[in-house]
């Protein structure tokens, strides 16, 4: 295999976080300042009864973190599963499975599009509660179906579900490992074994273990948010989250037609050995090591970086060693009157653990599409253990308009593990597409889903969609019919305007939509219609709203707790 260094394009992204079902939300999460962390809910555990103020055995320091508000939720039947089979699935599969359908269709990849491909998978994870929940019913609990929630079938759940035929991987390096993962995926295009990669990550909380322990540890932030680079830094919350990124090798990606939010440039795995004396404490020159061969790997000169997304988890220790990497790395020959950007997502949503590598590259990414930089929270006072005077950095506490001074904007993303395994990737700007304008012309527009009130929903959701958008309706039409997986349930309208379009979806709504005609009347059919008999090359993809989810709730049975 010859190793390329060829660019790897994120083209396709989905999450859901605390606070935010999807990046848009997201985007709009961060640009407000939002602090999605809450009370710790009593379907989890009774925060409230194990309380303590200070750290003793069998308390928690701590009453509130990051939690997904529909962690339980999931469309089965969308995904071929009855109740049943639901009830008794890890929850962390079922969040991966729709995280990953939507960076799909983010992506504008098809299910047909990427079954049988050699698409990688590549899932990082840390905590397995669900496990233990079964465990704790007794011996008579460990079925023969249990062996579906092993760790491994994180990833394989992933590659069987879509037919993905590379390397299925879980990875576990601790709150790096999804960060990690992303990286082994690039190496794996670039060595040319894969054509694609699903890089996704999850953490979801059930008990009260990891709080108990973080409590004893002195990790678990009393106030349950992580307070990154400020005087009162005392821990991190520890948060529910899944994410997933789509990436494809530039060149291939820009001939598919694919959407390109980001670049990886490049980045470098290490682990600080010995070198700070002790297994679990990071090291300043190991750090900075794995930094500076990171930026070897992408070609970059690190003074040129605009920003970093940093590990960020707002502990005492962490904290300043990170900085001071940083610092050492990125600020050799950088000018005194631009300092190195450094935040951290966690502030927002917590600490997603597993997911917090993907998490990062997601916010990363946005931030690099839309050139601003959200503020990273919880910073009023500097960390007097971090020697701000002599490093060249600084943390936004406002959104930051950021300016590439001609030239494509560069980003840093860190990811640090319990056990020194580190992460390190650089991401740059994604090039410029322009988009031919609009041709005037009718177009058939599309759409599906997999029962009734599903299409319904979808119909309702295009239509608003559709009433503020200014992509041209030719690229609204394409996108519809080409680059979206289509279901049993179908609708078609033919339209001449955007306007015109959203009152006919709104009609098939409302359940008075006029019989299709045409190629409509064959895609409602099942019929192959030859797509490019309608759209020419001129068409480009845009991201319609995603799938309306039928979601039921499959909470953990009370009696199992």
């Amino acid at each position: 295999m010859e190793y390329r260094r060829e660019p790897i394009a994120v083209v396709g992204m989905g999450c859901r976080f605390p606070g935010a079902d999807g990046t848009d939300a997201l985007w709009e999460l961060l640009l407000a300042g939002g602090d999605a962390t809450g009370p710790t809910p009593k379907d989890r555990y009774d925060a409230e009864a194990l309380y303590s103020p200070e750290p003793a055995l069998g308390k928690v320091i701590a009453k509130r973190s990051g939690y997904l508000e529909r962690a339980f939720d999931f469309d089965a039947p969308f995904f071929g599963m009855t109740p049943a089979q639901a009830s008794y699935l890890d929850p962390q599969q079922r969040l991966l499975l729709t995280a990953a359908y939507e960076a799909f269709a983010d992506a504008g990849l098809t299910r047909e599009a990427v079954a049988g491909t050699r698409t990688g998978v590549y899932v990082g994870n840390m905590n397995l509660d669900f496990w233990d929940v079964i465990a704790r019913r007794g011996p008579e609990a460990i079925t023969p179906s249990v062996i579906y929630n092993l760790r491994s079938v994180l990833s394989g759940r992933l590659a069987y579900e879509f037919d993905l035929r590379g390397p299925s991987i879980t990875v576990d390096t601790a709150c790096s490992s999804s960060l990690t993962a992303l990286h082994l995926a690039c190496l794996s295009l670039r060595a040319g074994e894969t054509e694609a990669a699903l890089v996704a990550g999850v953490n979801l909380k059930l008990n009260a273990e990891e709080d108990l322990l973080l409590s004893q540890a002195r990790m678990f932030a009393r106030d349950g948010r992580c307070k990154f680079g400020d005087a009162r830094a005392d821990g991190f919350a520890p948060s529910d989250g899944a994410a997933a990124v789509v990436l494809k090798p530039l060149a291939k990606a820009l001939a598919d037609g694919d959407p390109v939010h980001a670049l990886v440039l490049g980045g470098n795995l290490g682990n600080d050995g010995r070198a700070s004396g002790s297994l679990l404490a990071p090291s300043i020159d190991a750090h900075a090591e794995m930094l500076r061969l990171a930026h070897e790997d992408a070609g970059i000169d690190a003074a040129d970086v605009d920003f970093i997304e940093a590990h960020g988890t707002g502990t005492p220790l962490i904290d300043p060693i990170e900085f001071a990497a940083i610092g050492d790395v990125l600020g050799k020959d950088r000018p005194a009157d631009r300092p190195v950007l450094v935040g951290s997502v966690k502030t927002n949503i917590g600490h997603t653990e597993g997911a917090a590598g993907v998490a990062a590259v997601i916010k990363t990414a946005l931030s690099l599409k839309h050139r601003r930089l959200p503020a990273s929270l919880h910073y009023e006072t500097p960390n007097p253990k971090i020697d701000w005077a002599a490093l060249p950095v600084a943390v936004p506490t406002a959104t930051v308009d950021l300016d590439g001074r001609g030239r494509p904007l560069l980003a840093g993303v860190s990811g640090q593990g319990i056990s020194a395994a580190n992460a390190h990737l650089i991401l740059g700007e994604a090039p410029r597409r322009e988009a031919a304008p609009d041709d005037g012309r009718a177009y058939p527009f599309v759409l599906s889903a997999a029962t009734g009130p599903a299409l319904l929903d979808r119909a309702r959701d295009c239509a608003a969609w559709i009433s503020g958008t200014t992509h041209a309706l030719r690229d609204v039409c394409y996108s519809a019919a080409v680059r979206t997986t289509h279901h049993a349930h179908r609708a078609a309208v033919h339209a001449e305007t955007r306007a015109g379009l959203a009152a006919a979806l709104l009609a098939i709504a409302d359940g008075d939509a006029p019989a299709p005609e045409g190629v409509g009347a064959a895609f409602c059919d099942g019929e192959d219609v030859d797509w490019t008999a309608v759209f020419d090359d001129t068409a480009t993809f845009v991201r319609l709203p995603h799938y309306p989810w039928q979601y039921a709730t499959f909470p953990i049975p009370e009696e199992d707790r």
